[in-house]
């Protein structure tokens, strides 16, 4: 039940030995060298491997999810610089883009499945298609769905495209052998009112019946709590949700004032007073990053590098 995490930044590679030490993510090792360096002879015994592995979000999103740390999959986040917008614009001739290493070592280990995500723009169309060739290429059933934070309840955009490649599904194994071999058991059942991704079951059409019924009782103003969604919504509060669950809790005042924060996950968000008059939610615990505290910087680009773990586990929920 070891994991293997690759990343290269020292910093970083630090910080995910001490989520491990500290129990937050799955137990393992972490390897600081390039994934260009790593051979698949060297992977074999990892019960999960974790590519550009950052803070290690996706292995806590896994665990968040319901997907126990004895169960087989690989997970990895290839640099979104190539194809950001925000980047060079260099695409697939940019050093670090490194799908075509990463997809090596997933050809020679034949994970049953891959989690992966990347920045959901224009540019990074040819990529995702790209990944979407080369994952079937190798047998692996294919889905890939962007969506913003805001989606799930975050205040800000941040989106992104999250993708999965699955050996189960690809059609070669009755499913009752295949759940077997992938390690399902009682431990995680699927979740029926969940449209499927990659999968030929077409018992997904009664979630699209379900959730379209949903959306119409939001679109015409009943509470989407009453409509059926409490089960959707995040454990805590449900109180101040109506249409698409993002109505702020009551009391946020007139506009222009402090706003209230977001029911769900973020509903402490702390809140900033920024230098043009506007309050922006920030993620609880994030003021060390003020001028001063140790290693604000490297915590600040540790932070942004790395994906929204309930956005993660969202999408992995979707899977499973």
């Amino acid at each position: 039940m070891t994991a293997y995490y690759n990343e290269i930044d020292p910093y970083v590679a630090e910080w995910l030995r001490n989520l491990i030490d500290a129990g937050h993510i799955a137990p393992g090792i972490v390897d600081e060298r390039s994934i260009e360096d790593v051979r698949a002879s060297e992977l074999r015994g990892f019960t999960q491997c974790h590519f550009f592995a950052g803070i290690g979000v996706w292995s806590y999103a896994l665990r968040r999810a319901g997907w126990p740390d004895n169960r087989p999959v690989w997970s990895g986040s290839c640099p979104c610089q190539p194809f950001s917008t925000a980047g060079k614009g260099a695409g697939f001739i940019d050093e670090r883009h490194l799908w075509p290493a990463f997809h090596h070592l997933i050809g020679q280990c034949k994970p049953p499945v891959v989690f992966g995500e990347q920045v959901a723009s224009k540019d990074a169309g040819p990529w995702i298609d790209l990944v979407h060739a080369d994952m079937e290429a190798l047998g692996y059933a294919f889905g890939a769905v962007p969506f913003p934070s805001a989606g799930i309840g975050a205040p800000h955009i941040r989106d992104r495209l999250y993708w999965v490649g699955d050996a189960d599904s690809a059609g070669q194994r009755a499913r009752g052998e295949g759940r077997a071999a992938m390690g399902y058991g009682s431990t995680i059942e699927p979740d029926r009112s969940i449209v499927r991704l990659a999968d030929s079951d077409n018992a997904g059409l009664e979630g699209r019946g379900a959730m379209r019924q949903r959306t119409d009782q939001c679109a015409a103003g009943q509470d989407c709590v009453a409509g059926g969604l409490a089960d959707a919504l995040p454990a805590g509060r449900t109180e101040g949700w109506t249409v698409a669950g993002l109505r702020p809790t009551a009391g946020c005042g007139e506009l222009g004032q402090r706003p209230g924060p977001i029911d769900g996950y973020w509903r402490a968000a702390d809140w900033l007073l920024c230098r043009d008059g506007t309050w922006r939610p920030v993620e609880p615990g994030t003021f060390p990053l003020a001028h001063g505290a140790p290693a604000r910087v490297g915590r600040l680009r540790a932070y942004g590098n790395a994906i929204n773990a309930i956005q993660a586990q969202a999408f992995i929920e979707c899977v499973i």
